[in-house]
């Protein structure tokens, strides 16, 4: 499984567990984004941390996570970047669209 899915108290908590965010692993993450939020869950942590690569599929999986939980009055929030993951989105100037945290417990504390 390319994702490890846990329900925290305010949050649900998606980390990417591959290397690459791509046309391969996107739509799963999209589709694991729209069940969730179709649980009624509002604010999501998706947790980058083990991710060296993402293109524009992957971007476009976290641009749907963040208008599921914008549209739900929830909060997204996108952590544990690498330096190659951070620059395509400081590039394509996400950074400043997107909640961004070094780690899942500063984005716990953003939601909480």
């Amino acid at each position: 499984m390319d994702f490890n899915i846990e329900s925290k108290k305010n949050s649900t908590l998606i980390q990417v567990q591959t290397e690459k965010l791509d046309t391969h692993v996107a739509p799963a993450l999209k589709s694991e984004l729209v069940l969730v939020s179709g649980k009624g869950e509002k604010n999501i942590i998706l947790d980058l941390s083990e991710c060296e690569y993402c293109d524009s599929s992957g971007l476009s999986a976290i641009l749907v996570a963040n208008r599921l939980c914008k549209n739900a009055g929830g909060t997204f929030v996108l952590c544990g970047l690498n330096d190659a993951v951070e620059r395509l989105i400081t590039i394509s100037q996400l950074d400043t669209v997107l909640n961004i945290t070094e780690s899942v417990p500063d984005a716990e504390k953003m939601i909480s």
